[in-house]
């Protein structure tokens, strides 16, 4: 593999350029990608190029997009395609029930990544999306999530920084220490106002067929006495989900 001069291969800078990308950037320009990736402008307008040439990125005129030949590899490599055509259909029974966000998410590294997400006009208030991460003290997901990670992982979150969302958010060792063992007991988070104070984030976790939690399953709802009432709703699909993945479930080709 060649080299540049820094020691930096050209393949890992080809990986800082299309990571320059967010959630919110549907197109930047030649200038805002050099900037992020801490590239020259003539280093990332000939990358880009390249990429541009192997479908990665698209360019029209000075915006640059990523290519519709990235997001189909990357869809069909996912490790995740199996796991969301099996919640999938779960996820739609709750969505018509609740008529609020539901939600899909995986543990990656210490956040928690929504790789699948259902929502409607008029449902509460949006934090989150496909793609989109939040910490996992913060949210029902990450909760569980963390609830059932290894135990460096929880000592990491437990006794590292946590911002305060809102009053109920659990930003402190002892709260979330304790949170942790509740969810675990009782296998659901229940997380009222803990990111905004208007909304209600209910998770379950999904186990594989070595029952592991793989995912956990959740919905944000309005904070309100009704929230409680759908927590056996998440734990029947939590359940189900969680039977199609013990099964040898494989995913449609």
């Amino acid at each position: 593999m060649s080299r540049v001069s820094t020691g930096e291969s050209v393949l890992e800078r080809g990986v800082r350029i299309v990571e320059s990308f967010g959630l919110d950037d549907r197109t930047l320009t030649v200038g805002e990608i050099a900037r992020r990736s801490g590239l020259h402008v003539a280093t990332a307008s000939r990358l880009i190029e390249e990429l541009v040439k192997a479908g990665w990125l698209e360019r029209d005129g000075r915006q640059v997009r990523v290519g519709v030949r990235l997001w189909e590899v990357a869809s069909r490599a996912s490790p995740t395609v199996g796991l969301r055509e099996a919640a999938m259909p779960f996820m739609e029974d709750l969505h018509v029930v609740t008529g609020h966000h539901t939600q899909l998410g995986v543990l990656e590294s210490d956040e928690v990544l929504f790789v699948e997400r259902l929502s409607s006009p008029g449902a509460v208030v949006n934090y989150s999306r496909i793609a989109g991460r939040l910490p996992l003290y913060a949210s029902s997901s990450g909760l569980v999530l963390l609830a059932h990670a290894s135990t460096a992982l929880q000592e990491k979150i437990i006794n590292g920084p946590m911002t305060a969302y809102t009053a109920e958010t659990l930003h402190t060792s002892r709260r979330l220490r304790t949170a942790l063992a509740e969810i675990r007991r009782q296998q659901y988070a229940f997380c009222a106002g803990h990111i905004y104070r208007e909304t209600t984030g209910i998770a379950v976790p999904v186990r594989d067929a070595e029952d592991v939690v793989v995912a956990a399953v959740s919905v944000i709802v309005p904070n309100d006495d009704n929230a409680r009432t759908l927590i056996p709703l998440l734990q029947a699909a939590g359940r189900g989900v969680s039977r199609v993945m013990s099964s040898g479930f494989r995913p449609a080709q």
